[in-house]
């Protein structure tokens, strides 16, 4: 009768109807209880993300021209070849070929084959630039990209430059001339004053020479005019 009265005791326990019960009951509820409190916070985040996203174009159509001008720089290139070539072939049509006119070919051949080539040239660079071609970057080992300008010898390049054209009239191509290259020679870094000079004068007698004796290209001969 004990042994009988013990039996029941050990299949009605609570610990086993309490683990069965643990297993399905939480599990059941768990499982949908779960989803609907994530779909809670996701919606703030859709929206959030929602509202960043109107944003984002809004943004991105008023830096879309500025971005696509810095990324299509060298169309900038294009327009400088563009108007060089329609100003060399602008000068071309208005020269005055009468007098210079020796042959089939006169004095606007070379500047319609240079004004034509250099308007080739824009619309190729213009249309390879436009399928997404890009320059590449600089490569130099000994290029600082970073420094700054040498403004001091642009200034020294842009006054000797401009000392020959005011000089050329008066004192002739050889002496102007000679004034430049030696100015352009000083400005960009050369400090021999033995050789410098006599290097300058040689080489503007040697133009002087091939342009108005061999080509016929008359110079200025100026105070020389009788000695050359």
């Amino acid at each position: 009768m004990t042994a009988a009265s013990t039996g029941p005791d050990e299949s009605t326990g609570p610990d086993a109807s309490a683990g069965p019960a643990a297993s399905t009951g939480p599990a059941g509820p768990a499982g949908p209880a779960g989803p609907a409190a994530s779909t809670g916070p996701a919606a703030p985040q859709g929206s959030a993300g929602a509202t960043g996203s109107g944003r984002g174009p809004a943004q991105d159509r008023s830096t879309t021209p500025r971005s696509w001008l810095r990324d299509h720089s060298e169309l900038g290139v294009c327009v400088l070849l563009l108007a060089i070539g329609a100003l060399v072939l602008t000068d071309a049509l208005t020269m005055s070929v009468d007098i210079a006119q020796r042959g089939p070919i006169g004095p606007r051949t070379v500047p319609f084959v240079v004004g034509s080539a250099l308007l080739l040239v824009a619309v190729l660079l213009a249309v390879d630039v436009l399928r997404g071609g890009r320059g590449e970057a600089e490569g130099g080992e000994d290029v600082d990209l970073d420094e700054p300008a040498d403004w001091r010898t642009v200034l020294l390049l842009s006054g000797v430059f401009l000392a020959t054209a005011v000089l050329i009239g008066p004192l002739g191509f050889p002496v102007a001339g000679a004034l430049l290259f030696w100015g352009s020679a000083y400005a960009l870094g050369s400090r021999h004053y033995d050789r410098d000079p006599l290097i300058a004068a040689a080489l503007s007698l040697a133009t002087y020479f091939l342009f108005d004796n061999l080509l016929g290209v008359p110079l200025p001969g100026g105070p020389l005019m009788g000695v050359i």
